[in-house]
């Protein structure tokens, strides 16, 4: 008994000798040969699939998936998963069809294969589609054409919109199916797929009959049926046969609709018949039984052995059995555990393309409300741009006494709504990480003092004493992100002096730790205002957050203050917290990381302008190219303001005509305009002229189009409404470079 204990037991270790040796690597020339397998395969079986030998093809994939799984190739893998289930979804195995099909998924996206996943995406949505499952169906068709449109595989996308078209018509969304179809006949048209064409008409010919089209509805199916017969499209012609019945029978043409419904119900007929032949019970049982187990054959011989053998034989027979039975029961229990674990994975799977569809359905969102932000405030940009400058002319040009106070309403009301659209846009840039640090060296303790005495009218008009105190261990001069800790400081003190009235704000600067030149600095900004209670503490710095309706509507802004704060916080990997009581006042506290510099800081001129020769300014050539007569009335008088002289165009074609002509120092260059935009004409302008300065004058948000501006050719943006100042320092700049070079020309 103990040798065949023995015996048992080195048969063990033999086949587990031979499973590793399998499972070493193989060569690159084994690799080669086995790749080159797979593929026949998987040739082969498209063939038995296109001749509708699915089960033939079944079995021409299954030998290519145990041959890709040897080699470990998940871009085969993920294709013969996907046409595996393709089968499934062919044969009416939904269930298994949508299992298989999430293992694609799986595997295609480890390989990267988007070309791929698209198609197993709109298979997915054709198997929801059987299930009934039409919302469902309509996110998979929407992926997969995504992703056909990325990978530039336009002639693809018709059958997917064609499928949409479909979902849409059974969720009852006629005009949006309508919409849908008509696409697909457009591109059917551009890349010849005749077949996807005819399916689209009849499909288009069946919406406007429920939209009461009923004479388009005719003409439309009609044109399918042509072409379904013209290219021979059985399937086609019979749902042609189908539709135009239906529609017959809805325009009360009787004898039409019956003509064409005897024509379906024959062809329908013969069609069953053949998917009959190849889905046939036999053909099934072929596959199940495909690989029949020889354990009946085995058992008889151990019987006959038995029968002949000595009392040792039938009790080594005996042992034998009650080791195989003893394999057995433990197979059986891997078997069990094997399939329960395989029916854990197959739901995370189904799962994970779920959230896969989600994700990218918010991205999808995400992309969407930033492009709708981006046209919004474009759209207000450009006429706060009239409101601020023509403000500002007329607060310069010795205003009536009683028209003053107007004015200044009328400036801080554009001075608001300009804040409140910077500061959606800040709210955007922050939620797509999209700002990014940008350090400089700066004197602390002065840009302090500058917030502060900005402030200080605001808070005179609340009867507000502002104080600074910086620690006098801190150094002056530090190289970080000065505008960025600007608007943090900006914020809060605003936002004390909104919430308090006849008291006092400290704004304190301390040093909590230094190691060499990096130092850990904390700031405060305390108040002795209405103070904040702790339920509303918690929601402090969500966006549009400032308590109640009745506080805002008291105390103004726009409730995205604190919001920002702490987005920008965020980004300098500092840290903000508060202590507040009601009645008392409150406090906020920021810690941010920043490093002190040793280097010296030169003062930025104020007026660029004022220390040049008026001859020489008199010789300087500006074109404004804007369509908006306003706009152009404001820029113009800005530069004679700064003794500077322009030409004026309406468009981007009298703008390339105009420098092909006159020698212009500098064009200011619209972007939406009538005609040819100023990207465009800014590109025409480079073919013929690389150095001349054109800056894009412009009301979009600059960091979603940096790119296309610098593909473009602009020199630099200058961003509507802009602050006098900046606008100044750019022009004097590329002035100032223009006539170096020419100079040394």
């Amino acid at each position: 008994m103990k040798s065949l204990i023995i015996k048992f037991s080195l048969c063990l270790v033999t086949c587990l000798a031979v499973i590793n040796v399998q499972a070493q690597d193989l060569s690159e020339k084994e690799k080669e040969i086995i790749q080159g397998k797979i593929n026949y395969n998987i040739s082969l079986a498209q063939k038995n699939i296109d001749s509708n030998e699915f089960y033939k093809a079944q079995s021409d994939l299954d030998e290519a998936l145990k041959l890709a799984n040897q080699i470990n190739d998940n871009k085969s893998i993920g294709l013969i998963y996907s046409k595996i289930g393709k089968i499934e979804f062919i044969t009416e195995e939904h269930t298994e069809a949508l299992k298989t099909l999430i293992k694609a998924v799986e595997k295609q996206r480890f390989a990267k294969d988007n070309i791929n996943i698209a198609e197993t995406y709109k298979t997915i949505g054709n198997v929801y589609m059987s299930k009934k499952d039409y919302n469902r169906a309509l996110d998979y068709f929407n992926s997969a054409e995504r992703l056909f449109e990325n990978e530039d595989l336009h002639d693809f996308e018709a059958e997917t919109i064609l499928y949409k078209g479909d979902a849409y018509s059974k969720l009852e969304r006629y005009e949006e199916a309508e919409s849908e179809y008509e696409t697909a006949i457009s591109l059917a048209k551009r890349y010849q797929n005749y077949k996807i064409l005819s399916s689209a008409y009849i499909s288009l010919g069946e919406t406007k009959a429920k939209l009461g089209k009923l004479t388009e509805a005719e003409n439309t199916a009609k044109q399918g049926l042509d072409l379904a017969i013209q290219n021979k499209y059985p399937n086609v012609i019979n749902t042609a046969y189908a539709s135009l019945s239906d529609i017959y029978n809805e325009k009360g043409e009787y004898k039409d609709a019956n003509y064409y419904l005897k024509k379906h119900i024959k062809l329908n007929d013969s069609l069953l018949k053949v998917k009959r032949s190849y889905l046939s019970p036999e053909k099934r049982l072929d596959k199940l039984y495909s690989n029949p187990i020889e354990y009946q054959k085995e058992k008889e011989a151990d019987l006959e052995k038995e029968a002949s053998s000595t009392w040792l034989e039938k009790l080594t027979t005996i042992l034998s059995i009650a080791l195989i039975t003893i394999l057995s029961l433990l197979t059986l229990s891997l078997y069990k555990n094997n399939n329960i674990r395989l029916k854990s994975n197959n739901i995370l799977h189904k799962k994970n393309a779920e959230l896969t569809i989600a994700m990218e359905k918010a991205e999808l969102a995400t992309k969407t409300k930033a492009n709708f932000l981006s046209t919004v405030t474009h759209e207000l940009r450009t006429p706060l741009y009239a409101v601020t400058g023509l403000t500002n002319m007329l607060l310069e040009e010795n205003p009536k006494p009683e028209q003053v106070q107007h004015l200044k309403s009328l400036k801080f009301s554009g001075d608001y709504l300009l804040t409140f659209i910077n500061d959606i846009l800040q709210i955007n840039k922050i939620e797509a990480n999209k700002v990014d640090i940008e350090p400089e060296v700066f004197n602390l303790k002065k840009k302090a003092e500058n917030v502060i005495s900005a402030l200080n009218n605001s808070a005179l008009d609340n009867n507000i004493q502002l104080h600074l105190e910086y620690d006098k261990d801190l150094p002056t001069n530090f190289h970080a992100d000065q505008l960025k800790i600007s608007q943090i400081l900006i914020n809060l003190i605003g936002n004390s002096i909104k919430f308090t009235k006849d008291g006092d704000i400290w704004v304190r600067i301390k040093k909590l730790k230094q190691i060499g030149d990096n130092f850990e600095i904390r700031f405060e900004v305390e108040d002795n205002g209405i103070g904040i209670s702790e339920e509303k503490q918690q929601n402090m710095f969500e966006s549009f957050s400032q308590g109640s309706i009745q506080i805002n509507r008291k105390y103004g802004g726009t409730g995205l203050g604190l919001s920002i704060v702490k987005g920008l916080i965020d980004i300098l990997k500092g840290k903000i917290y508060m202590k507040s009581e009601l009645g008392k006042g409150t406090t906020f506290f920021f810690e941010i990381p920043m490093k002190k510099s040793n280097e010296i800081i030169v003062e930025k001129k104020a007026n660029y302008f004022n220390d040049v020769d008026e001859l020489e300014l008199s010789n300087i050539k500006i074109l404004v190219v804007e369509d908006n007569k306003i706009n152009q009335m404001i820029t113009k008088k800005i530069l004679n303001k700064m003794k500077l002289y322009c030409d004026v165009v309406d468009n981007g074609e009298e703008a390339v005509d105009k420098v092909k002509t006159t020698n212009y120092d500098v064009v200011l260059m619209d972007i939406h305009m009538p005609g040819i935009s100023g990207i465009e004409a800014t590109k025409i302008i480079r073919t013929f002229d690389k150095d001349l300065t054109i800056f894009a004058l412009t009301a979009v948000t600059i960091e979603d189009k940096m790119q296309e501006f610098e593909d473009a050719g602009f020199t630099d943006i200058i961003p509507k409404p802009f602050k006098q100042e900046d606008f100044e320092k750019k022009l004097f700049n590329a002035l100032m470079l223009s006539e170096k070079s020419n100079a040394t020309a």
